[in-house]
């Protein structure tokens, strides 16, 4: 996993031992994406998950200490097995993820851009939202093998 931050945006870049179509369907599938979803700690109830241009996700993000992070985005752009961009209201930013085939792994390039340099620092800095990332990210590599036949 790499971590580009540049201005207003943190950008990570991690390879799956997945295929493709799995890392989608652990994007796409409320289902699935609610047991992986967030920082390390949280959990997930996912209360909509529209996903298509102009479609809505509701999710409310827990912590450990029974903290709740109602949260609210507007997917942007969707193209299937390749790029998912939605709008995430406050606190406002744009993500965009985008989706690559390398053999029987996958690649994904995930960048959060925030309105301005000043709001960047609020929740990258300090709010901590690029360790939130990797973790998120970490999760998300856990779920994949959880998913491996097992030998």
């Amino acid at each position: 996993m790499t971590e580009h931050i540049t201005g207003k945006t943190l950008q990570t870049v991690a390879t799956f031992n997945a295929p493709l179509e799995i890392v989608w369907d652990a994007w796409t599938k409320p289902e699935q994406i609610a047991t992986w979803w967030g920082p390390a700690g949280f959990t997930n109830t996912i209360h909509k998950m529209d996903l298509r241009e102009g479609g809505e996700w509701r999710l409310t993000m827990h912590s450990a200490n029974g903290q709740n992070f109602p949260n609210r985005s507007i997917f942007k752009e969707i193209i299937p097995l390749g790029k998912i961009v939605f709008e995430h209201f406050n606190p406002h930013f744009m993500t965009t993820v985008m989706f690559e085939r390398d053999n029987d792994k996958t690649i994904i390039d995930w960048s959060l851009e925030f309105d301005s340099p000043e709001m960047f620092d609020i929740i990258v800095k300090a709010h901590k939202a690029d360790r939130g990332q990797r973790e998120n990210v970490e999760k998300l590599e856990k779920y994949l093998e959880g998913l491996r036949p097992k030998a």
